[in-house]
Protein backbone atom coordinates (compact mmCIF):
# COMPACT_ATOMS: atom_id res chain seq x y z
CA UNK A 1 0.00 0.00 0.00
CA UNK A 2 1.24 3.46 -0.80
CA UNK A 3 1.56 6.21 1.80
CA UNK A 4 -0.74 9.20 1.35
CA UNK A 5 1.34 12.30 0.64
CA UNK A 6 0.19 15.71 1.82
CA UNK A 7 2.36 18.17 -0.07
CA UNK A 8 3.64 21.63 0.69
CA UNK A 9 4.85 23.15 -2.59
CA UNK A 10 7.42 25.95 -2.74
CA UNK A 11 7.29 27.84 -6.02
CA UNK A 12 4.59 28.04 -8.65
CA UNK A 13 6.59 29.12 -11.68
CA UNK A 14 7.10 27.18 -14.91
CA UNK A 15 7.96 23.87 -13.23
CA UNK A 16 5.48 24.25 -10.37
CA UNK A 17 2.62 24.89 -12.75
CA UNK A 18 3.82 22.11 -15.03
CA UNK A 19 3.82 19.71 -12.09
CA UNK A 20 0.30 20.76 -11.13
CA UNK A 21 -0.89 20.22 -14.72
CA UNK A 22 0.44 16.66 -14.66
CA UNK A 23 -0.94 15.84 -11.20
CA UNK A 24 -4.42 16.88 -12.35
CA UNK A 25 -4.31 14.16 -15.03
CA UNK A 26 -3.40 11.41 -12.53
CA UNK A 27 -5.26 9.51 -9.86
CA UNK A 28 -2.57 9.45 -7.20
CA UNK A 29 -2.71 9.11 -3.44
CA UNK A 30 -1.61 12.70 -2.80
CA UNK A 31 -2.82 16.26 -2.42
CA UNK A 32 -1.20 19.70 -2.53
CA UNK A 33 -2.31 21.39 0.69
CA UNK A 34 -0.42 24.69 0.46
CA UNK A 35 1.81 26.55 -2.02
CA UNK A 36 4.41 29.10 -0.94
CA UNK A 37 4.96 31.99 -3.37
CA UNK A 38 7.00 35.18 -3.37
CA UNK A 39 4.63 37.56 -5.15
CA UNK A 40 1.07 37.55 -3.76
CA UNK A 41 -0.11 40.08 -6.36
CA UNK A 42 0.55 37.82 -9.31
CA UNK A 43 -2.54 36.26 -10.86
CA UNK A 44 -2.69 32.49 -10.32
CA UNK A 45 -4.57 29.64 -11.99
CA UNK A 46 -5.55 28.04 -8.65
CA UNK A 47 -7.77 29.29 -5.77
CA UNK A 48 -6.20 32.02 -3.65
CA UNK A 49 -6.71 30.03 -0.44
CA UNK A 50 -4.02 27.56 -1.54
CA UNK A 51 -1.26 30.19 -1.54
CA UNK A 52 0.84 31.75 1.21
CA UNK A 53 3.94 33.93 1.45
CA UNK A 54 4.86 32.53 4.87
CA UNK A 55 7.13 29.50 4.49
CA UNK A 56 6.80 28.58 8.18
CA UNK A 57 3.10 27.75 7.70
CA UNK A 58 4.15 24.90 5.43
CA UNK A 59 7.34 23.83 7.19
CA UNK A 60 5.64 23.63 10.60
CA UNK A 61 2.37 22.04 9.50
CA UNK A 62 2.27 18.52 11.03
CA UNK A 63 -0.21 17.35 8.38
CA UNK A 64 2.25 18.11 5.57
CA UNK A 65 4.61 15.14 5.25
CA UNK A 66 6.24 16.04 1.90
CA UNK A 67 7.91 19.22 0.71
CA UNK A 68 8.38 19.90 -3.00
CA UNK A 69 10.91 22.70 -3.54
CA UNK A 70 10.87 24.35 -6.99
CA UNK A 71 12.31 27.84 -6.51
CA UNK A 72 15.31 29.53 -8.15
CA UNK A 73 16.98 31.02 -5.06
CA UNK A 74 19.61 28.47 -3.96
CA UNK A 75 20.09 29.97 -0.49
CA UNK A 76 16.36 30.05 0.24
CA UNK A 77 16.03 26.51 -1.16
CA UNK A 78 18.78 25.31 1.18
CA UNK A 79 16.94 26.69 4.21
CA UNK A 80 13.66 25.12 3.09
CA UNK A 81 15.15 21.69 2.37
CA UNK A 82 17.31 21.58 5.50
CA UNK A 83 14.43 22.66 7.78
CA UNK A 84 12.03 20.20 6.17
CA UNK A 85 14.41 17.26 6.63
CA UNK A 86 15.02 18.26 10.24
CA UNK A 87 11.24 18.44 10.79
CA UNK A 88 10.85 14.86 9.61
CA UNK A 89 9.42 15.69 6.19
CA UNK A 90 10.55 14.04 2.96
CA UNK A 91 11.65 16.42 0.21
CA UNK A 92 11.72 16.57 -3.58
CA UNK A 93 13.89 19.33 -5.04
CA UNK A 94 14.93 20.47 -8.52
CA UNK A 95 17.51 23.05 -7.36
CA UNK A 96 20.78 21.74 -8.80
CA UNK A 97 22.98 24.56 -7.48
CA UNK A 98 21.77 24.13 -3.92
CA UNK A 99 22.06 20.34 -4.00
CA UNK A 100 25.54 20.37 -5.54
CA UNK A 101 26.84 22.84 -2.96
CA UNK A 102 25.34 21.08 0.07
CA UNK A 103 25.05 17.43 -0.98
CA UNK A 104 27.24 15.90 1.72
CA UNK A 105 25.41 17.76 4.50
CA UNK A 106 22.02 16.87 3.01
CA UNK A 107 23.02 13.22 2.81
CA UNK A 108 23.88 13.17 6.51
CA UNK A 109 20.69 15.04 7.45
CA UNK A 110 18.68 12.28 5.77
CA UNK A 111 20.52 9.71 7.87
CA UNK A 112 20.12 11.67 11.08
CA UNK A 113 16.39 12.37 10.77
CA UNK A 114 15.29 9.28 8.82
CA UNK A 115 14.03 11.34 5.91
CA UNK A 116 14.44 11.16 2.14
CA UNK A 117 15.58 13.78 -0.37
CA UNK A 118 15.02 13.02 -4.06
CA UNK A 119 16.14 15.25 -6.94
CA UNK A 120 15.74 13.62 -10.35
CA UNK A 121 14.40 16.88 -11.80
CA UNK A 122 17.61 18.72 -10.86
CA UNK A 123 19.71 16.89 -13.48
CA UNK A 124 18.78 16.89 -17.17
CA UNK A 125 15.07 17.57 -16.84
CA UNK A 126 13.00 14.64 -18.07
CA UNK A 127 15.93 12.20 -18.42
CA UNK A 128 15.88 9.69 -15.52
CA UNK A 129 19.65 9.59 -15.10
CA UNK A 130 19.94 9.74 -11.29
CA UNK A 131 17.63 6.77 -10.65
CA UNK A 132 19.47 4.77 -13.32
CA UNK A 133 22.87 5.55 -11.81
CA UNK A 134 21.54 4.73 -8.36
CA UNK A 135 19.77 1.48 -9.25
CA UNK A 136 20.71 0.10 -12.68
CA UNK A 137 24.43 0.87 -12.49
CA UNK A 138 24.87 0.35 -8.75
CA UNK A 139 27.14 -2.69 -9.28
CA UNK A 140 28.67 -1.54 -12.58
CA UNK A 141 32.16 -0.29 -13.25
CA UNK A 142 31.55 2.97 -15.09
CA UNK A 143 34.27 4.16 -17.43
CA UNK A 144 32.66 7.54 -18.10
CA UNK A 145 29.61 9.76 -18.05
CA UNK A 146 29.38 12.70 -20.39
CA UNK A 147 26.70 14.60 -22.20
CA UNK A 148 24.79 17.77 -22.87
CA UNK A 149 23.33 18.87 -19.55
CA UNK A 150 22.26 22.44 -20.34
CA UNK A 151 19.56 23.22 -22.88
CA UNK A 152 20.25 26.96 -23.04
CA UNK A 153 23.85 26.65 -24.21
CA UNK A 154 22.93 23.80 -26.54
CA UNK A 155 20.18 25.88 -28.13
CA UNK A 156 22.65 28.71 -28.78
CA UNK A 157 25.24 26.38 -30.30
CA UNK A 158 22.60 24.71 -32.47
CA UNK A 159 21.57 28.07 -33.89
CA UNK A 160 25.15 29.12 -34.61
CA UNK A 161 25.91 25.87 -36.44
CA UNK A 162 22.61 25.04 -38.13
CA UNK A 163 21.16 28.50 -38.81
CA UNK A 164 24.45 30.42 -39.14
CA UNK A 165 23.45 32.91 -36.45
CA UNK A 166 26.21 34.75 -34.65
CA UNK A 167 26.54 34.17 -30.91
CA UNK A 168 24.88 37.43 -29.72
CA UNK A 169 21.86 36.85 -32.00
CA UNK A 170 21.49 33.22 -30.91
CA UNK A 171 21.75 34.24 -27.25
CA UNK A 172 19.09 36.93 -27.69
CA UNK A 173 16.80 34.39 -29.35
CA UNK A 174 17.33 31.96 -26.45
CA UNK A 175 16.48 34.71 -23.98
CA UNK A 176 13.34 35.71 -25.90
CA UNK A 177 12.15 32.09 -25.83
CA UNK A 178 12.80 31.78 -22.09
CA UNK A 179 15.67 29.31 -22.48
CA UNK A 180 18.27 31.72 -21.09
CA UNK A 181 18.19 34.30 -18.30
CA UNK A 182 18.87 38.02 -18.77
CA UNK A 183 22.26 37.25 -17.18
CA UNK A 184 23.04 33.94 -18.93
CA UNK A 185 26.49 33.25 -17.47
CA UNK A 186 25.31 30.34 -15.26
CA UNK A 187 24.20 28.54 -18.42
CA UNK A 188 26.72 29.57 -21.07
CA UNK A 189 29.63 29.63 -18.60
CA UNK A 190 29.14 25.97 -17.72
CA UNK A 191 28.19 26.54 -14.07
CA UNK A 192 24.74 24.98 -14.37
CA UNK A 193 26.16 21.93 -16.15
CA UNK A 194 28.85 21.65 -13.49
CA UNK A 195 26.28 21.49 -10.67
CA UNK A 196 24.45 18.72 -12.48
CA UNK A 197 27.70 16.83 -13.08
CA UNK A 198 28.64 17.03 -9.39
CA UNK A 199 25.26 15.53 -8.44
CA UNK A 200 25.47 12.75 -11.04
CA UNK A 201 29.02 11.80 -10.00
CA UNK A 202 27.95 11.27 -6.38
CA UNK A 203 25.78 8.38 -7.60
CA UNK A 204 28.04 7.16 -10.42
CA UNK A 205 31.34 7.06 -8.53
CA UNK A 206 30.53 7.82 -4.89
CA UNK A 207 32.54 11.05 -5.06
CA UNK A 208 31.15 14.03 -3.14
CA UNK A 209 32.98 17.14 -4.32
CA UNK A 210 32.71 20.89 -4.01
CA UNK A 211 31.68 22.50 -7.33
CA UNK A 212 34.50 25.03 -6.80
CA UNK A 213 36.96 22.15 -7.21
CA UNK A 214 35.65 21.28 -10.68
CA UNK A 215 36.94 23.08 -13.78
CA UNK A 216 34.36 24.70 -16.04
CA UNK A 217 34.91 26.64 -19.24
CA UNK A 218 31.90 27.90 -21.18
CA UNK A 219 30.92 28.98 -24.68
CA UNK A 220 30.58 32.73 -24.07
CA UNK A 221 33.87 33.50 -25.87
CA UNK A 222 33.18 31.44 -28.99
CA UNK A 223 33.87 33.34 -32.23
CA UNK A 224 32.92 32.88 -35.90
CA UNK A 225 36.49 31.70 -36.49
CA UNK A 226 36.05 28.84 -34.01
CA UNK A 227 32.79 27.84 -35.67
CA UNK A 228 34.39 28.04 -39.12
CA UNK A 229 37.28 25.81 -37.99
CA UNK A 230 34.84 23.24 -36.55
CA UNK A 231 32.74 23.17 -39.73
CA UNK A 232 35.79 22.76 -41.95
CA UNK A 233 36.84 19.74 -39.88
CA UNK A 234 33.25 18.36 -39.86
CA UNK A 235 32.85 18.92 -36.13
CA UNK A 236 30.08 20.47 -34.06
CA UNK A 237 30.89 22.26 -30.82
CA UNK A 238 28.90 21.20 -27.75
CA UNK A 239 29.29 22.14 -24.09
CA UNK A 240 30.06 18.78 -22.49
CA UNK A 241 30.39 17.96 -18.79
CA UNK A 242 32.54 14.85 -18.37
CA UNK A 243 33.37 12.43 -15.57
CA UNK A 244 35.63 9.49 -16.25
CA UNK A 245 37.56 6.83 -14.40
CA UNK A 246 41.31 6.56 -14.89
CA UNK A 247 44.38 5.30 -13.05
CA UNK A 248 43.91 3.57 -9.71
CA UNK A 249 40.28 4.34 -8.81
CA UNK A 250 40.61 7.98 -9.71
CA UNK A 251 37.91 10.05 -11.36
CA UNK A 252 38.29 13.32 -13.24
CA UNK A 253 35.49 15.88 -13.60
CA UNK A 254 35.35 18.89 -15.90
CA UNK A 255 33.04 20.96 -18.10
CA UNK A 256 34.40 22.27 -21.38
CA UNK A 257 33.27 22.85 -24.98
CA UNK A 258 34.06 19.82 -27.09
CA UNK A 259 34.56 19.27 -30.81
CA UNK A 260 32.10 16.45 -31.55
CA UNK A 261 32.42 14.06 -34.50
CA UNK A 262 29.40 12.88 -36.56
CA UNK A 263 29.64 9.35 -35.13
CA UNK A 264 29.16 10.66 -31.58
CA UNK A 265 25.64 10.35 -30.12
CA UNK A 266 25.83 13.99 -29.00
CA UNK A 267 26.39 15.27 -32.54
CA UNK A 268 22.65 15.30 -33.28
CA UNK A 269 21.41 16.49 -29.88
CA UNK A 270 20.08 19.91 -30.82
CA UNK A 271 18.28 22.96 -29.42
CA UNK A 272 17.00 22.62 -25.83
CA UNK A 273 17.42 18.84 -25.73
CA UNK A 274 19.85 17.05 -23.41
CA UNK A 275 21.72 13.79 -23.91
CA UNK A 276 23.74 11.61 -21.54
CA UNK A 277 26.18 8.86 -22.55
CA UNK A 278 27.12 6.27 -19.95
CA UNK A 279 30.07 4.01 -20.80
CA UNK A 280 30.12 0.91 -18.60
CA UNK A 281 32.36 -2.13 -18.39
CA UNK A 282 29.57 -4.67 -18.84
CA UNK A 283 26.54 -2.76 -20.17
CA UNK A 284 28.85 -0.99 -22.65
CA UNK A 285 27.67 2.34 -24.07
CA UNK A 286 24.13 3.59 -23.42
CA UNK A 287 22.53 6.85 -24.49
CA UNK A 288 19.75 8.79 -22.75
CA UNK A 289 17.98 11.55 -24.68
CA UNK A 290 15.19 13.95 -23.74
CA UNK A 291 14.13 17.52 -23.01
CA UNK A 292 16.37 19.10 -20.42
CA UNK A 293 14.07 21.91 -19.35
CA UNK A 294 10.50 23.13 -19.42
CA UNK A 295 7.52 22.88 -17.11
CA UNK A 296 6.11 19.54 -18.23
CA UNK A 297 9.39 17.65 -18.88
CA UNK A 298 10.92 18.70 -15.54
CA UNK A 299 7.55 18.38 -13.83
CA UNK A 300 7.37 14.75 -14.96
CA UNK A 301 10.72 14.02 -13.26
CA UNK A 302 9.55 15.77 -10.08
CA UNK A 303 6.34 13.74 -10.10
CA UNK A 304 8.35 10.54 -10.52
CA UNK A 305 10.18 11.39 -7.29
CA UNK A 306 6.93 12.26 -5.51
CA UNK A 307 5.43 8.94 -6.61
CA UNK A 308 8.51 7.07 -5.34
CA UNK A 309 8.10 8.67 -1.91
CA UNK A 310 4.66 7.02 -1.63
CA UNK A 311 6.60 3.76 -1.27
CA UNK A 312 9.27 5.19 1.08
CA UNK A 313 11.99 5.26 -1.58
CA UNK A 314 15.41 6.64 -0.60
CA UNK A 315 18.73 7.02 -2.38
CA UNK A 316 21.19 4.57 -0.85
CA UNK A 317 24.39 6.24 -2.13
CA UNK A 318 25.86 2.74 -2.41
CA UNK A 319 29.13 3.67 -4.08
CA UNK A 320 29.76 6.50 -1.61
CA UNK A 321 29.24 4.11 1.30
CA UNK A 322 31.41 1.35 -0.19
CA UNK A 323 35.05 0.82 0.72
CA UNK A 324 36.06 1.20 -2.92
CA UNK A 325 35.08 4.83 -3.45
CA UNK A 326 36.90 6.85 -6.08
CA UNK A 327 39.17 9.84 -5.49
CA UNK A 328 38.91 13.01 -7.56
CA UNK A 329 42.09 13.98 -9.43
CA UNK A 330 43.12 16.72 -11.87
CA UNK A 331 46.29 14.99 -13.11
CA UNK A 332 44.77 14.36 -16.49
CA UNK A 333 45.77 15.28 -20.03
CA UNK A 334 43.25 16.69 -22.49
CA UNK A 335 43.75 17.23 -26.21
CA UNK A 336 42.49 20.74 -26.91
CA UNK A 337 41.95 23.33 -29.59
CA UNK A 338 43.15 26.69 -28.24
CA UNK A 339 42.50 29.99 -30.02
CA UNK A 340 44.69 32.74 -28.63
CA UNK A 341 46.34 36.10 -29.31
CA UNK A 342 49.02 36.20 -26.61
CA UNK A 343 51.78 33.62 -27.11
CA UNK A 344 52.57 33.63 -23.39
CA UNK A 345 49.47 31.54 -22.67
CA UNK A 346 51.10 28.61 -24.49
CA UNK A 347 54.03 28.72 -22.08
CA UNK A 348 51.80 29.09 -19.03
CA UNK A 349 49.65 26.14 -20.03
CA UNK A 350 52.70 24.09 -20.99
CA UNK A 351 51.06 22.80 -24.17
CA UNK A 352 52.55 19.41 -25.14
CA UNK A 353 52.59 17.25 -28.25
CA UNK A 354 51.40 19.96 -30.63
CA UNK A 355 49.90 18.37 -33.74
CA UNK A 356 48.58 21.46 -35.51
CA UNK A 357 49.32 25.18 -35.38
CA UNK A 358 48.13 28.18 -37.36
CA UNK A 359 49.12 31.86 -37.33
CA UNK A 360 47.49 34.85 -38.95
CA UNK A 361 47.08 38.52 -37.97
CA UNK A 362 43.53 37.96 -36.72
CA UNK A 363 43.37 34.24 -35.94
CA UNK A 364 45.84 31.87 -34.30
CA UNK A 365 45.24 28.45 -32.85
CA UNK A 366 47.10 25.40 -31.66
CA UNK A 367 46.06 21.79 -31.07
CA UNK A 368 47.95 19.95 -28.38
CA UNK A 369 47.75 18.41 -24.93
CA UNK A 370 47.38 20.20 -21.62
CA UNK A 371 46.79 19.03 -18.07
CA UNK A 372 43.47 19.78 -16.43
CA UNK A 373 45.45 21.14 -13.49
CA UNK A 374 47.05 23.81 -15.71
CA UNK A 375 43.69 24.75 -17.21
CA UNK A 376 42.33 25.28 -13.69
CA UNK A 377 45.34 27.31 -12.61
CA UNK A 378 44.96 29.71 -15.55
CA UNK A 379 41.17 29.69 -15.82
CA UNK A 380 40.89 33.45 -15.25
CA UNK A 381 43.35 34.20 -18.08
CA UNK A 382 41.48 31.87 -20.44
CA UNK A 383 38.17 33.58 -19.75
CA UNK A 384 38.42 36.46 -22.21
CA UNK A 385 37.13 37.20 -25.70
CA UNK A 386 40.56 36.64 -27.28
CA UNK A 387 40.74 33.03 -26.12
CA UNK A 388 38.63 29.94 -26.66
CA UNK A 389 39.32 26.37 -25.53
CA UNK A 390 37.59 23.20 -26.70
CA UNK A 391 38.45 19.56 -26.14
CA UNK A 392 39.06 17.31 -29.14
CA UNK A 393 38.75 13.57 -28.59
CA UNK A 394 38.58 11.94 -25.18
CA UNK A 395 41.87 13.04 -23.67
CA UNK A 396 44.56 10.72 -22.32
CA UNK A 397 46.04 9.74 -18.99
CA UNK A 398 49.04 11.65 -17.72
Amino acid sequence: MSTKLTIGLFGFGVVGQGLNDIIRTKDLNLEIKKIAIKNPEKKRTLPEVLFTTDSSIILNDPEINTIVELINDADAAYYIVKTALQNGKNVVSANKKMIAEHLEELLHLQEQYGTSLLYEGAVCGSIPIIRNLEEYYDNELLYSIRGIFNGSSNYILSKTFNDNLDYPTALKQAQDLGFAESDPILDVGGFDAKSKLVIAVSHAYGVLTNPDDVFNMGIQNISPKDIQYAKEKNFKIKLVPTALEFGERQVVLYVIPRMIKPDDFLFNVENEYNGVIVQAAFADQQFFFGKGAGGHPTGSAVLSDIAALRYDYKYEYKKYRSNNAYVQSNDYLLTVYLRYTDDSILTKLNIKEVTERFYSPDFSYVIGKVTLKNLMTHAAELDNADTFVAEIGSGSQK
